[in-house]
Order: C-alpha cells, then sequence, then structure tokens
C-alpha cells in the first residue's frame, strides 16, 4: 500500500507539471480568473481536461487481482486487472474551474475512454468518472477561488465514490473488494493530494502574475506623475532630460535617450560624453522607426556608433506620436539583448504611448493657452471704441463753450489713447498705470459734471508697482457715472479705493447713486446686458478678463442698495504670490 501511494505520487508530480504549462494559456488564465469563455474556448477546456484525465489514466499502474502485482498500463487491459490512477484529478480540477459544462464533458471524455481499455471495472470507472466531474461542479462557485484543502476534500471524494462503485458494480466481488482494499487508501490521498497541489500552484502563479502586473501598473502611473509637469511644457532639451533621468531612475537601464527625427535631445547614462544633445542621429533603426512609427528591439552590436568601444548594447527604441505623426523617438539602452524581457518591452510600449498623449497635450495646452489670450485682446480692443464714443461726445459738447478747457480735455484723451494702445498689447500694467488711465479718463469726464461730481481716492501708494489687467478699472468707473450718479443734479460721489490684504489686493469703485435692483445684480458681470444707456458689454469684459487670468476667485462682486449706491469689487494675488 505504502509503495503504490509513493508511485502515485510520483505519478501525481507529472501532472502538477502540466498545471504550470497549463498557468501560460490564454484559455485557461480567462477560466481561471472567471471570465466568461467564449464556445471556442470552452470547447478547447473540455478537450483539455478530458486529455487530460486520459493522461492520468495512462499514468497510472495496472493492478493484477489474480497475482497482485502491478504493471505498466497498455491499450486493453486483461480481464482480471485494474488501473491505479489519477485520472479524476483533471475531471475535478475542470468542474471546480469551469462548472457542470467544462466538469460533465471532460468527465465524458476520460470515462468513455476508460471504459474501452475493459478490465473487469472498466464500466465502474468509466460512470465514475463521470460523476466525478458533477460532483466538483456541484462546489464550483463563480468568482471565487477554491481553497486548496477544498480541493483536496473533493479529490478524495470523487475518488472514494469510485472505490464505491468498484464495489457496488463490478464483478465477482472478491477481487473488486481486494483491489480496493489494496488501492483505496492511496489513491484517494494521491489524488486528493493531487487536485490540491494543481489549484494551488495555479492560483500561486497567476497571483504573482497579477502582483506583477500592478507593480508595472504602479510604476507606469508613477512615471506619468513625475514626467507630467515637464511634457506639459513640450518636448526640448530641458524638458527631455528631465524625462530621461526619471527613466533612468525607474527603470534602471544602462541609459536613455529621447531624439527628434533628426538629432538627439538628450541622453542620460553611460556614453553620454560622445552621445551628446544636438548631436545628429547614428542609429539606422532610429530613423526606422521614425519612418515606419513601430518600436523596434535592436541587438548588441547594432547600434552603430561613430565611436570606437561604446559601451551602448542592446536597445528598445520607440516612437513619439503626435497627432498621428511620428515627431522623434524613446530609446532605452541595455547591456545585451537578453536583459530586454518581454515585461519590458510591454513597459516601453506603454510609456511611449502615455507620452505622446502627454506631448499631445501640451500642444492642445499651448493652442488654447493662445486662444485665450487673443480672446483676452480682443476683450480689451471693444473697450477703447466704446469709450472713445463717450469721450468724443463731452468733447465736441465743449469746443463751442469752452475751446481752451476742450483743448486740455483732447490731450487728456491723447494720453489716454496712448495708453489704450499699450495695453492691448500688454497682459497686465502696473497698479500706477492704471490709476493714471482712470485719471485720464475722469479729467474728462470731470468737464461734463462741474459741481455735480466728486471724486475720492484712497490708495495705498506701497502697491503702486503691484502688477492688474489693463482696462480693469476704467469701465468699472464708466459703469457707476452712466448706471450710478447720471440722473444726480448735485452731490454725486465716486470713490476708488485700492487696499492691501497681505497676499491680495482689494480694488473697489463705490458710488452714491440710484443702486441696482437685486434681480439685476445676479446677471451683471456673467452676460451681456442691453440697457437705455449702454451695451452692457463693459461689466462683461472685465470680469471675464479677470476670470480668466485669475480663475473664478478673481471674479467681481456687486453690493448695492436701491437709492444708497452701489459697491463693485474684486481680489487679486499679489506680485509675489503670482510669481
Amino acid at each position: 500500500m505504502v509503495d503504490l501511494l509513493i508511485i502515485m505520487l510520483e505519478r501525481v508530480g507529472t501532472i502538477i507539471a502540466v498545471a504550470f504549462i497549463l498557468t501560460r494559456l490564454r484559455f485557461f488564465k480567462n477560466l481561471v480568473q472567471h471570465d466568461k469563455l467564449d464556445n471556442k474556448q470552452e470547447l478547447t477546456a473540455i478537450l483539455f481536461f478530458g486529455l487530460f484525465g486520459i493522461a492520468g489514466t495512462y499514468l497510472g499502474v495496472a493492478f493484477n487481482t489474480d497475482t497482485l502485482h502491478f504493471n505498466s498500463v497498455t491499450a486493453e487491459l486483461a480481464k482480471d486487472e485494474a488501473l491505479a490512477n489519477s485520472r479524476v484529478i483533471g475531471v475535478v480540477v475542470a468542474g471546480l474551474l469551469g462548472g457542470y459544462r467544462l466538469g460533465i464533458g471532460a468527465g465524458l471524455l476520460a470515462g468513455l475512454h476508460r471504459m474501452t481499455l475493459g478490465g473487469f471495472t472498466g464500466f465502474a470507472c468509466g460512470i465514475s468518472t463521470i460523476i466525478a466531474g458533477i460532483v466538483a461542479s456541484a462546489f464550483y462557485r463563480k468568482g471565487k477561488n477554491i481553497k486548496p484543502l477544498v480541493a483536496f476534500g473533493i479529490g478524495a471524494l470523487a475518488e472514494a465514490v469510485q472505490m464505491g462503485l468498484i464495489l457496488l458494480l463490478s464483478k465477482p466481488f472478491e477481487k473488486a473488494f481486494t483491489l480496493v482494499e489494496v488501492i483505496g487508501i492511496p489513491m484517494i490521498l494521491a489524488n486528493g493530494i493531487g487536485a490540491a497541489l494543481f489549484l494551488l500552484i495555479v492560483h500561486n502563479v497567476m497571483s504573482d502574475q497579477e502582483k506583477v502586473t500592478a507593480l508595472q501598473a504602479q510604476k507606469t502611473l508613477r512615471i506619468a506623475n513625475q514626467t507630467l509637469r515637464f511634457l506639459r511644457k513640450g518636448m526640448n532639451n530641458a524638458t527631455a532630460a528631465a524625462v530621461c533621468n526619471i527613466l533612468y531612475r525607474e527603470l534602471q537601464p544602462s541609459a536613455v535617450a529621447f531624439t527628434d527625427k533628426t538629432h538627439i535631445v538628450a541622453h542620460v547614462g553611460i556614453a553620454d560624453d560622445h552621445h551628446k544633445e544636438n548631436s545628429p542621429i547614428q542609429t539606422v533603426e532610429t530613423k526606422r522607426v521614425i519612418e515606419s512609427g513601430k518600436l523596434s528591439v535592436v541587438n548588441e552590436g547594432t547600434i552603430h556608433c561613430e565611436a570606437k568601444n561604446c559601451p551602448l548594447g542592446a536597445a528598445v527604441i520607440a516612437p513619439l506620436i503626435r497627432r498621428g505623426e511620428t515627431i522623434g523617438t524613446m530609446k532605452l539602452y541595455y547591456p545585451s539583448k537578453k536583459a530586454i524581457t518581454d515585461i519590458n518591452i510591454e513597459l516601453i510600449s506603454g510609456l511611449s504611448s502615455l507620452l505622446s498623449n502627454q506631448l499631445e497635450i501640451a500642444e492642445t495646452d499651448h493652442a488654447y493657452q493662445l486662444a485665450k489670450e487673443a480672446e483676452i485682446n480682443a476683450l480689451q480692443a471693444q473697450i477703447s471704441p466704446h469709450f472713445l464714443f463717450n469721450s468724443m461726445n463731452i468733447i465736441v459738447s465743449l469746443i463751442r463753450t469752452d475751446p481752451d478747457q476742450a483743448r486740455k480735455l483732447l490731450t487728456s484723451l491723447s494720453y489716454f489713447l496712448r495708453q489704450n494702445v499699450t495695453g492691448t498689447t500688454a497682459s497686465k500694467v502696473s497698479l500706477e498705470q492704471e490709476l493714471s488711465h482712470v485719471r485720464a479718463y475722469l479729467e474728462i469726464i470731470e468737464a461734463r459734471f462741474v459741481d455735480k461730481l466728486t471724486i475720492l481716492y484712497e490708495v495705498d501708494n506701497n502697491l503702486s508697482t503691484e502688477m492688474i489687467p489693463p482696462f480693469t478699472l476704467q469701465p468699472i468707473v464708466e459703469n457707476a457715472i452712466h448706471h450710478g450718479i447720471h440722473d444726480m443734479e448735485k452731490d454725486s460721489i465716486i470713490k476708488l479705493t485700492v487696499q492691501d490684504l497681505d497676499h491680495e489686493i482689494e480694488i473697489k469703485v463705490e458710488d452714491n447713486g440710484k443702486g441696482i435692483d437685486p434681480e439685476r445684480i445676479q446677471r451683471l458681470g456673467n452676460e451681456q446686458m442691453k440697457s437705455e444707456t449702454g451695451t452692457g458689454v463693459a461689466l462683461f469684459n472685465v470680469n471675464r478678463r479677470l476670470i480668466m487670468m485669475f480663475g473664478e476667485q478673481g471674479a467681481i462682486k456687486i453690493e448695492s442698495e436701491i437709492g444708497k449706491g452701489t459697491k463693485i469689487s474684486f481680489r487679486i494675488p499679489k506680485l509675489e504670490v503670482n510669481h
């Protein structure tokens, strides 16, 4: 009995080796990972496990109940012979991993084959093999792994059922009893252990593969996070060198290089004494990758470096593609091709796609920034003719009554327009320039509101060098005059306040005019609103520019009471915060 157990465990060792090979097959990976198999994959699995059971039959030994001797299995058994084998392992594993269709299918193949071999237990063993598939399938749970101890119990149970059927169906009973007495316990133990080890190895190997995949994904995400802030600026010598250093540190190749279509953009690692940035591409294979847009693995000796005794060996050359066009390559060098694993190639291919996407995003961001700047310039340009129209009306009205005053106002207007031209080409101007711009405007306005308008300034002189978007204050002041105090006969006040708030500057324009209806306040600055006295574009444009430059925190805030006046304010970060 002990000798038979040892022989059976030796046979089980062969089956375990097959289990390891199985982990490399796609249909088996899907089966273990509980993905749904298509019809072709399911048929493949049934055939495989059925053949696996048949192999278990031939790996067994024939037992003669008359001589009590063990012999090798042949194509046909004598009448007095039976088999001690590991056939049920394949059938049990099929049922545990795939359910009834796989378990019954594999059981039928292996069971029918066993019946063809003959022997006085042929029918009982064939039927028990099919039942083993059904029993194992009953324990199948989709999405859950079977523990090795449970697999041992199911394998041992299936073999125990076979022993029972042999006693029940095989004749003569004396021979059946002798057979079960000799092979029963060894087969129950060996097949239980075999089923447990089979699943243990499969799950461990698959788990290790999942861990490797997870680590590779984690590394890829870490590289993506580190490289994004550099490639967001596009690819140049500085950003490419920074990315090369990241890849060199994370992947630990011999060297890392980036090229454009004609030259090396950056190189980090060995051979950096002669593989320098801005030098021409030397490798023929690099040019082929640029032409084809496909990754290539270069063997050692084919780098074609002009320097003698160049230490660079094999390399993986991956294309960098932007909008469907190859714009350069990413090259990772290794000591030899043996050091380049399939995992390395897959990782580099993924990084190539990732970095290509980052470069494409960088180009999109740049285009967006240009569009935003163009929109800001357009919004600024809209303000100039709006003010010019109102200013010319005031000056025209003074030409007849006060030519000297009109001349003075034309001088102020000339200064104002000169500042206007300068402002349309600048994204920001100093606070002092913007206040001068407003004062020039108010000199013209005061000529119209003689003895009716008082202008108050409360400005922190320490803020004169702080930067502010041009054409920000004048439209707000203009809005206060034309919509706030326009109908007042006397005692109208416009107050401009510039206050230091630690890291921010608060700017307020207040009037004591008629105020704004609460419903209208919600819309002011957020949409263009038509009115009897204006186009509604002033506050909208100012708010749009502030939000585009500083985000929502820079948006204007409006406070107003009917009959008491209006206060419009906004806050922008100070110069050191911007930097």
